[in-house]
């Protein structure tokens, strides 16, 4: 097609959208909306997705392994038991010795009941948990010592004597553990149960209900705003053809003279396929105008108390080019289909004439 064709078709393509000018502002009117909700779906899947990442970082998992503390104090009920019949048992004995004495009595605990018995084997523990998939490195190892300290900063001020009276009569009870943070909530429970099955941790704590619940509502967002962008990319297919439709068969009769004088459907349907991409584009460029200013006017009449993480300046070519493709490819698929179809069962029945 020769260059001359091309810029007479061109200028018919947007001769086609002023002159069917209403139908064209009902088209376009549609098609922002269609664009301006899928901007905000993304959107909110972009500020989602921040803030459950944020919440994924701060979820840690504590690792206390298998030290002489973790088999003394594994179970207090049985050490209260053993201590109440050890008392019915030598109660004549135990009047006779200091309360001192009664207060410090530990149970003898042999070397090997316990796997951890210094720092280092317990640091070699924590690199051994990094070698694990979907753990965030550096494993940060957690003395029993700086554990009894992070315990006395976070109680209550009541409570604080309690750990002091544990420290200076009872011994330090706390185990060596490490704080371990994950790299993604959807492997949590398969991250957990590899961290236990490592020689010499003896317990973990975790927050599991907290996990699942974050991986499923990122699938939720995820998959809402998947259908959301599939059924109003559809709507916008299905409005642009039927403006198309309206344009072709206003112009019935000369698109029949121009087959019945040898014109390609080539030369017949370009026309159409810009009218379909000028009406995409004028309406991807209105969108996300919109779309930047009621994002704008979200943010400020959220203020302070639900601050949305996204800013627009960070997505704004990102949805742009969105709008661009959907109006683009939804001009020009549905003008040509609709002109190919016209073409193929009616576009000649002026030249059978």
């Amino acid at each position: 097609m020769k260059i001359q064709s091309v810029k007479y078709l061109t200028r018919e393509g947007f001769r086609n959208v002023w002159v069917n000018r209403l139908m064209s502002i009902a088209s376009i009117g549609v098609l922002v909306a269609c664009m301006v909700l899928i901007g905000f779906a993304i959107l909110i899947t972009e500020n989602v997705n921040v803030y459950m990442n944020n919440l994924e970082q701060q979820n840690v998992v504590m690792v206390y392994f298998n030290d002489k503390n973790s088999v003394i104090y594994q179970d207090a009920s049985q050490l209260s038991t053993t201590s109440d019949t050890s008392s019915d048992s030598s109660s004549s004995k135990s009047s006779s010795t200091s309360s001192k004495d009664d207060k410090s009595e530990v149970p003898a605990i042999p070397d090997d009941a316990y796997l951890i018995h210094n720092e280092e084997e317990a640091k070699a523990v924590c690199a051994e948990i990094e070698k694990l998939d979907n753990v965030k490195k550096p494993v940060e190892f957690i003395s029993s010592e700086q554990a009894l300290e992070n315990a006395k900063g976070t109680a209550l001020q009541d409570m604080a004597g309690a750990f002091e009276i544990l420290d200076e009569e009872g011994g330090n009870p706390m185990s060596h553990g490490a704080r371990v943070t994950l790299i993604s909530m959807e492997k949590f429970d398969q991250t957990v149960e590899s961290i236990k099955k490592v020689t010499g941790v003896h317990s973990v704590v975790s927050h599991g209900d907290l996990a699942k619940t974050i991986a499923d509502i990122k699938s939720g967002i995820s998959m809402i705003c998947f259908w959301i962008i599939g059924i109003l990319g559809v709507i916008a297919l299905v409005i642009v053809s039927n403006t198309i439709r309206v344009t072709m068969y206003n112009r019935k009769l000369e698109i029949s003279i121009m087959k019945a004088v040898g014109a390609t459907d080539a030369f017949v349907r370009l026309p159409f396929v810009i009218e379909g991409v000028v009406l995409g584009l004028f309406s991807a460029i209105l969108s996300e105008a919109i779309l930047y200013f009621c994002y704008r006017v979200a943010a400020e009449a959220m203020g302070t108390s639900f601050t949305l993480s996204v800013p627009f300046s960070e997505k704004a070519l990102l949805l742009f080019g969105i709008f661009a493709a959907i109006g683009i490819v939804a001009g020009a698929l549905g003008s040509a289909f609709m002109i190919s179809k016209y073409l193929k069962k009616e576009g000649s029945e002026f030249k059978a004439l």
